[in-house]
């Protein structure tokens, strides 16, 4: 089967994000990186439960922190699990219709390009200075700040990158993307995304590896006109012993 056909074959919850929980070792480390801090006031956007507003009022001792999710369920048990207060609020609501003009740092990790168009406008419209963190790839058409990969930030106002291609390399920092490269980032992101019990990263860093080549080859930043052996050989590994096509992919 295709890529595409085995990742549809995957839980719709999963695919888009609703039932995926940052592990507390990835936030810490992602508050560490934005250098989260007493002056904060901290928005978590589909927070989902309460760990990311719970750590940043706990450990690094922000201002305030509100967590925003539409699921009514679990916003019901952040507010059971950790105690409102005037530092601390869950607000059971779309992203889209909520007000976030008070917040100095946000976390924002979603993929659906629909929302994320209609969060860019808001994001616009923030205080200058005001950090944006994502995970894997930053703000639609703009340069990140900083880089510590799998994590992002973007600071208002943004900068816009000229192409996709500028955009990338600067996720990167490199002029071109070979496959070590593609394989070193792709592990960090399995590394810090993934929880510590998972078994299958390996299979993970492989899909990623290859979709980040495949990406950069694409956009014609790839390091040289061959399919690198390395790359090649995974993707008949793919091929053969999981029945996962990602030939196609090098011909579109």
């Amino acid at each position: 089967m295709k890529i595409e056909e085995y990742l549809e074959t995957l839980p719709e919850n999963i695919l888009n994000g609703e039932d995926v929980h940052l592990p507390e070792k990835s936030l810490r480390e992602i508050f560490k990186f934005v250098n989260l801090g007493k002056n904060d006031i901290f928005y978590h956007l589909g927070c989902g439960n309460e760990k990311g507003v719970k750590m940043a009022i706990n450990e690094f001792n922000v201002k305030k922190a509100i967590g925003i999710d539409n699921n009514d369920e679990k916003i019901q048990h952040a507010k059971e699990t950790f105690e409102e207060s005037n530092r601390v609020q869950f607000i059971c609501t779309s992203i889209e219709d909520s007000d976030i003009s008070e917040a100095s740092v946000i976390l924002f990790w979603f993929t659906d390009e629909n929302m994320i168009n209609k969060m860019m406008k808001k994001f616009e419209n923030l205080k200058p200075e005001t950090k944006i963190i994502t995970i894997w790839g930053p703000l639609q058409d703009c340069l990140p700040d900083e880089v510590n990969f799998p994590y992002i930030i973007n600071k208002t106002p943004f900068k816009r990158a000229e192409n996709l291609q500028e955009q990338l390399l600067s996720i990167f920092g490199v002029k071109c993307i070979d496959f070590v490269t593609a394989w070193e980032f792709a592990e960090r992101y399995t590394k810090s995304i993934g929880m510590p019990e998972i078994q299958n990263d390996r299979f993970l860093t492989i899909i990623q590896t290859l979709m980040i080549w495949i990406n950069a080859k694409k956009l014609g930043v790839a390091c040289g006109e061959e399919i690198p052996e390395s790359i090649q050989t995974y993707i008949n590994i793919m091929k053969m012993h999981f029945d996962i096509d990602f030939e196609h992919l090098l011909d579109e």
